[in-house]
């Protein structure tokens, strides 16, 4: 028997990977909320045609991951219920931060760097140009912030103004701690190889060792290839993202697999062969353990036997994330039209940025947005237990700063998500290898993925999913 714990979308997703290998024993998701998704959770007002995300909302359509999870997509047979934004879209186009007191528009062509586009006080290409004279870092890194990595080598406004407020809406982190090989990984290795950034990406297309697909393009579905021929930037579901984990809970439960709800566990023990389970004051006693539950909470359940694995689970960092959902009954409240505007840290606000939904997706009527606060610097402005009062006045207070949209919203929702996204701070990979080695070493049956390890996004935790049961499946074979 294989157990999996956590029925958020990694731990769905290693269920349904495991029946597409034809996995000879039963399969049991052990889940300790009440519901399947994890921090997937969308609110659907039919009646008024809007919806609220609580969490993730949508989904990008380029890279490995991605072509993976559209390939899902398709095999669930959601692909009539996708909703795309095309790259032509406004929503696409338009990516803003509030800087200097207002709202800038992001360059979003190549004409975009040769011009001062504030909050930048210079031309952006200028950045090419300092990383083209930087030369290679000394001695070469093993790991850096991404912070520090994009002032050394573009300075120190694009650091600020663009990675800090990137980092600020893909994990709700602060740049100067995360790792550069969170998200310029590839750009990080050119320079330590060749010595700066554009020049490896010159070196780098001229090699004829340089891949000429996209991995993963030789099979993509008939869904993939439409959002590829399409141009398709981001996309969600109909009715929300909470689609995709329920259709997959669903075929799942089809197949037998079962899932147990509001099951918590308190202990994992390992002998020679099997994994022992204390689960609301039952022992289970299974073949194989896949983790799909944050590192934290693993942590926690293998102290007793292997505390070194739980110091390293542990030392990963979370963050929490107050997500404050506003209906106005009145269309297009918000004067910009894009996606929506982060704030980087240098402004000194409790904001990490606004979404506006209603832009992206028909929402009948309605202006509805998404308010997000905290993350990093959360307990810095709302302490440890704030009211729901308090967060929601501090959103809509700069709703009507920002947006200078002063009426009191129709409906409103609240939602405190605690640890709710990983940080992968400086030397994060050189750690979660650290904990894949440990396990290794000691022959553990057990099995990692979701969002703890190699990727926050709804996409690279699908793939982290298909990757451990892959994994588990060829370890088996051999």
């Amino acid at each position: 028997m294989t157990a999996i714990l956590g029925a958020g979308m990694s731990g769905l997703s290693a269920g349904f990977y495991l029946l597409k290998q034809r996995h000879p024993s039963a399969v049991t998701i052990y889940e300790a909320s009440n519901r399947i998704g994890g921090w997937i959770r969308s609110e659907r007002f039919d009646d008024d045609g809007f919806i609220f995300e609580g969490g993730p909302r949508t989904m990008r359509t380029k890279g490995p991951a991605a072509i993976n999870s559209l390939n899902l997509i398709d095999e669930l047979g959601l692909a009539d219920q996708v909703r795309p934004i095309h790259s032509n879209h406004v929503a696409a186009r338009n990516r803003m931060v509030y800087a200097k007191g207002k709202l800038n528009m992001l360059p979003s062509d190549v004409f975009g760097l040769i011009k001062v586009i504030p909050p930048f006080t210079k031309p952006l290409f200028f950045a090419g140009i300092k990383d083209l004279f930087t030369g290679r870092s000394k001695p070469q890194l093993e790991d850096e912030t991404i912070y520090e990595f994009t002032r050394r080598r573009f300075g120190k406004e694009i650091a600020d103004y663009a990675i800090g407020a990137m980092i600020c809406g893909i994990c709700a982190g602060d740049a100067k701690q995360i790792s550069v090989k969170f998200l310029l990984k590839h750009l990080f290795e050119l320079e330590q190889k060749y010595g700066g950034v554009f020049i490896g990406l010159l070196k780098e297309s001229m090699s004829a060792r340089k891949k000429k697909t996209l991995v993963g393009e030789d099979s993509l579905t008939n869904l993939a290839n439409r959002a590829k021929n399409e141009h398709w930037s981001i996309y969600s579901l109909n009715g929300g993202l909470q689609q995709l984990p329920d259709k997959v809970g669903s075929i799942l439960s089809q197949k037998q697999v079962d899932i147990q709800i509001n099951v918590n566990c308190k202990e994992i023990l390992f002998d020679s062969k099997k994994v022992h389970l204390l689960m609301n004051g039952q022992e289970k006693t299974v073949d194989h353990l896949i983790s799909a539950i944050p590192s934290h909470q693993l942590a926690k359940c293998v102290a007793k036997q292997h505390p070194n694995l739980s110091k390293g689970l542990d030392a990963i960092p979370f963050v929490d994330v107050a997500v404050i959902n506003l209906r106005y009954n009145s269309p297009k409240l918000q004067k910009h039209e894009g996606f929506g505007f982060l704030v980087p840290p240098i402004e000194n606000l409790p904001i990490l940025g606004v979404i506006f939904d209603s832009c992206c997706f028909d929402m009948k009527q309605n202006t509805v947005l998404t308010v997000m606060m905290g993350g990093a610097w959360f307990h810095q402005w709302f302490g440890d237990n704030p009211s729901e009062e308090q967060l929601l006045d501090t959103a809509l207070k700069h709703v009507n700063n920002i947006l200078k949209i002063d009426q009191t919203p129709n409906h409103y929702k609240v939602n405190i998500l605690r640890k709710c996204i990983p940080q992968y701070v400086f030397g994060h990979h050189k750690r979660v290898e650290k904990i894949k080695q440990y396990i290794r070493e000691n022959n553990l049956p057990i099995a990692l993925c979701g969002a703890s390890y190699d990727g926050v996004g709804v996409n690279d935790v699908i793939l982290s999913a298909k990757t451990c049961v892959e994994t588990l499946f060829n370890k088996e074979s051999g």
